[in-house]
């Protein structure tokens, strides 16, 4: 019985520091002008990238930005442009990619936007800055193993509320296109703000 009780604390124990572990991670709320989503981030996967991402929302730089990249299908992009489209925001330096993490871009995940190819000096690899997408389907072709380049895109946390926000998002009206999928909304999908989720 003794041992059976002793078995029993144990695992509780491990429940409750798995638990703390979880809770350790940074969570933040975007509000958009379709709804809320919580996103909780990777830090120790991703410690780069969350440390990053995370000074531009005590910035509050994000902050009446847009969702200007919108397919279905694929993903919902933002973080970097105003309304209408009329100016990219100025950013900090770009980061270092860290797509070797190991965490997939599946349904749900947020991950860092970069430029697709070498740019003069800068490198396609580390050249992430403030741009973010919520990946709405499973991306694993976006994963560092399965990119040809051998780059990949760094996954740095999930959402853990409001996906259907997100796909909500998705599902917007987008502007036409001559050539392409349609991937800019009709109507701007407006970042209201980026906080910190407080800690209850």
């Amino acid at each position: 019985m003794f041992s059976l009780r002793l078995a029993l604390a144990s695992l509780l124990a491990a429940v409750v520091a798995a638990g703390s572990a979880r809770a350790a991670n940074p969570v933040v709320v975007i509000e958009t002008n379709h709804g809320t989503i919580k996103v909780e981030l990777f830090q120790e996967k991703a410690p780069v990238t969350v440390k990053n991402f995370l000074s531009y929302v005590d910035d509050k730089y994000y902050d009446g930005l847009i969702f200007h990249r919108v397919i279905e299908d694929f993903m919902v992009q933002g973080g970097g442009f105003e309304p209408g489209l009329k100016k990219e925001k100025k950013t900090k330096p770009a980061i270092k990619n860290e797509a070797s993490n190991g965490i997939s871009n599946i349904r749900g995940t947020i991950a860092m936007a970069r430029v697709g190819e070498d740019v003069g000096d800068v490198k396609a690899a580390d050249s992430a800055t403030s741009q973010f997408f919520i990946n709405t389907v499973d991306n694993t072709f976006l994963d560092k193993k399965d990119d040809p380049n051998g780059i990949g895109y760094c996954v740095f946390g999930r959402v853990i509320e409001g996906m259907d926000v997100v796909d909500k998002i998705a599902k917007v009206k987008k502007k036409p296109v001559a050539k392409g999928k349609p991937s800019v909304p009709e109507e701007d999908v407006v970042i209201k703000s980026v906080k910190k989720a407080e800690n209850k």
